[in-house]
């Protein structure tokens, strides 16, 4: 039986990054395949914000490109890129075409199937190998029902967690990593920061 909830709606990212980010913690990434897997769910726990111009981790700093397209394009598209020559990475544009602002997904925990270990959502790079997302996702609609899709099946998180991005090296220091507190998905916390909670 496949999910019968709908896609999330284009104006649920026209907010900026850093308010589109906690809102899809508990939300679902719905990956449909031809394959033997046939639909996966996951369910997001741990997410990070990526400002655009004035954020100097962000792909969207340097202005538009066409690597950084999907950022500046209409919110709600998949914008996936190759870190290390090895590792996919998913984001979700934010905010009216023209201003880029993007949401990466750190984490996520298995819905369906069940038994696949939380482990191998752990992480981008993990979470984008293990539902099959490649760079021939980049600029996907996620508001439409197709392959990839983002989803609300009415679950809501508990308390949520505010830290440091972490992996980065410019703008690090800004609180724009959000995580499903106490979860056991989500990836390392940062060592020298504790966490903020709302």
């Amino acid at each position: 039986m496949g999910c019968s909830c709908k896609p999330l709606p284009r104006r649920f990212f026209l907010p900026p990054p850093e308010e589109v980010a906690p809102q899809l913690l508990g939300k679902l990434l719905v990956r449909r395949t031809e394959g033997a897997r046939g639909e996966l769910l996951a369910r997001i726990v741990e997410t990070e914000a990526y400002l655009g111009a004035g954020d100097a981790a962000a792909h969207a700093a340097r202005g538009l490109t066409r690597r950084t397209a999907p950022l500046f394009g209409e919110p709600g598209h998949a914008y996936v890129y190759l870190i290390y020559g090895l590792h996919f990475c998913l984001n979700v544009s934010t905010l009216p075409a023209g201003q880029a602002g993007g949401v990466l997904f750190r984490a996520a925990e298995w819905i369906k199937p069940k038994h696949e270990p939380s482990r191998s959502l752990r992480g981008p790079g993990r979470l984008c190998a293990a539902l099959g997302i490649t760079g021939t996702q980049n600029g996907l609609d996620l508001t439409l029902p197709g392959t990839l899709f983002l989803a609300d099946d009415g679950w809501r998180p508990g308390q949520i967690a505010v830290t440091p991005r972490i992996g980065i090296r410019k703008s690090a220091e800004l609180p724009l990593r959000f995580l499903i507190a106490g979860h056991p998905a989500v990836s390392a916390s940062p060592r020298s920061r504790a966490a903020q909670h709302c």
